[in-house]
């Protein structure tokens, strides 16, 4: 319990310094902490209440809590859809990277310790691409959300090629996880593609 607190305090600290810190150029303090506790807690009402009904489904369920939360503060303080879902994908894998971290230390899990290490090699990539995205020539708009579109398809991406394979994590759900992994790689490269085609 104890080690669960502590993993829990420090993604969540982790969390909200990574997401200020992406956005704290473009809106104040005050709102970006609104913004973070917000999808905090739509996290773990989802998480609640995936523990309650569906417990298989908790990252999904906890997923959808996070973004409905996010998607209400955008309309709440007119944010940047783009901007503030790259802030959520960056500052989200340090706490998937600990749950993993978590599991394998707790259950012995290899496929737990893999998916950590894996985790791990998308932060790094995240924000190698966060740095170096505007030298890419084909990638024409130049704007923020390249990395964190990447980033969350290349991350689905892995989930659904492990489940095609028929491999097992804690947050899997079954055959039908490579379906649902699946449709989010489909829907983040539609939103990809779409910012590429933006102007400034």
């Amino acid at each position: 319990m104890l080690v669960n607190f502590l993993i829990g305090t420090v993604g969540i600290i982790i969390f909200l310094f990574i997401f200020w810190k992406r956005l704290n150029e473009d809106y104040s303090s005050e709102i970006i902490f609104q913004v973070a506790t917000a999808i905090l807690i739509g996290l773990g009402l989802g998480y609640s209440v995936s523990l309650l009904f569906l417990p298989a489904w908790f990252f999904w369920i906890s997923t959808l809590g996070a973004l409905a939360a996010m998607l209400m503060m955008i309309f709440k303080f007119k944010l940047r859809f783009y901007e503030t879902f790259e802030a959520l994908i960056l500052s989200g894998m340090p706490l998937i990277s600990l749950m993993f971290f978590k599991d394998s230390m707790s259950s012995s899990s290899l496929n737990s310790f893999l998916a950590f290490v894996g985790s791990l090699v998308l932060i790094f990539l995240s924000y190698w691409l966060d740095v170096n995205y505007r030298n890419f020539v084909w990638y024409k708009s130049g704007k923020i959300g390249f990395a964190g579109l990447t980033t969350a398809i290349l991350f689905f991406l892995a989930r659904t090629v492990i489940a095609i394979n028929g491999l097992t994590m804690i947050s899997f759900v079954g055959k039908i996880e490579a379906i649902i992994s699946g449709a989010v790689v489909l829907v983040c490269i539609g939103l990809l593609i779409n910012l590429g085609k933006e102007k400034e």
